[in-house]
């Protein structure tokens, strides 16, 4: 079992750096470790964000776990060479189209969300977002007008066959959850959320045990704080998924606790907290290095089927966070090797 360490910037080595004594600690036979340059830091170092040794790894690799990228001295250069570029193209280069974000309470975390208490204790959701499509990956440009004016452009598109696939994926969670799926698209005013209303429709007759309901991406956005509860697996596109999932982080109360997984057809994934590189609090110990703990159970889960270790971690910063072990984020003081330590111990 091979896994791939992309630290990438920020605090992405600290982070990442817990995780992985985490899974060292569970002492599992034939893991190995195989660290790679991305971001900003492969970009000083061999000219370009994601270089080639870099992809060679992730292939050789059975999955990535992944911290951030992001550098404000990089934003001088050119976008190809951005940072940011580093996870767009193993995204491309790995198919990886499918994004997993789940989002739940942690109990006696419910004050922290900005919603009341009673609410916020109701979340336990999945938001499974696609990845190659949509204005991320369509043609774009910026072109001057015959008047003058300058104008930006983005195509917004998916064909049935991207949107079927990650249709099943959604399918698929939500019969091992608790059997409800909510499409999520924009069909009343865009072609191609017709499209994909369409084509989720014709999937469902797949999956006559799940529940299907739809829901523009303004009405999900305020039934996500009013009643998020109500919720088990949200499938959407690219664009809206972005916005939603990052909306969901908050509910729950700190985006330093929230995983996710990006997988491809063969069950070959990258797993990533989902918050950025925040190069403002690097290297100062102040990062919350539970997300990507997280990610990490998630990576033996999903991508290795090792579900007792997975559940292992998860369980052990699970009785973390109920002991009060609390970073800067959830109001505590604890650094981001004290929180290490702390799940160590109870893992």
């Amino acid at each position: 079992m091979k896994i791939a360490v992309f630290a990438g910037d920020g605090i992405g080595p600290e982070v990442t750096t817990e995780a992985v004594r985490v899974l060292e600690a569970l002492d599992l036979a034939g893991l190995e470790l195989v660290e790679g340059d991305v971001g900003g830091a492969a970009f000083y170092k061999h000219g370009h964000p994601l270089p080639p040794q870099t992809l060679e790894i992730a292939r050789a690799s059975d999955a990535i776990l992944f911290g951030a990228v992001g550098d404000f001295s990089c934003d001088h250069l050119e976008r190809h060479l951005r940072p940011e570029q580093a996870i767009l193209g193993l995204r491309k280069e790995l198919g990886l189209f499918a994004n997993l974000r789940p989002a739940r309470v942690f109990a006696g975390l419910e004050d922290f969300s900005a919603l009341k208490p009673e609410v916020a204790g109701a979340i336990d959701l999945l938001i499974v977002r696609e990845l190659n499509g949509d204005v991320y990956f369509g043609e774009k440009g910026i072109r001057t007008l015959d008047d003058g004016r300058r104008q930006g452009w983005d195509m917004m598109s998916y064909t049935d066959a991207e949107v079927r696939r990650i249709a099943h994926v959604g399918f698929k969670a939500a019969q091992g959850r608790r059997g409800k799926l909510c499409s999520v698209d924009k069909a009343n005013v865009l072609e191609t959320s017709q499209v994909w209303r369409d084509t989720v429709i014709e999937v469902a007759k797949d999956y006559p045990d799940v529940a299907l309901s739809h829901m523009y991406v303004d009405n999900a956005a305020m039934q996500l704080v009013r009643d998020p509860g109500a919720f088990d697996v949200i499938v959407t596109g690219n664009l809206f998924g972005d916005i939603l999932s990052d909306q969901a982080s908050m509910c729950v109360g700190s985006i330093g606790l929230l995983a996710s997984a990006s997988l491809n057809d063969s069950g070959f994934g990258l797993y990533e907290p989902i918050h950025g590189s925040a190069p403002d609090i690097a290297g100062q110990g102040k990062a919350n290095p539970m997300a990507t703990i997280l990610s990490a159970a998630m990576l033996l889960r999903h991508s290795l089927g090792l579900e007792a270790p997975a559940a292992r971690i998860e369980a052990a910063v699970a009785k973390a966070l109920a002991d009060g072990v609390r970073g800067g984020d959830l109001g505590g003081t604890a650094s981001t090797r004290e929180i290490g330590d702390a799940v160590l111990a109870r893992l």
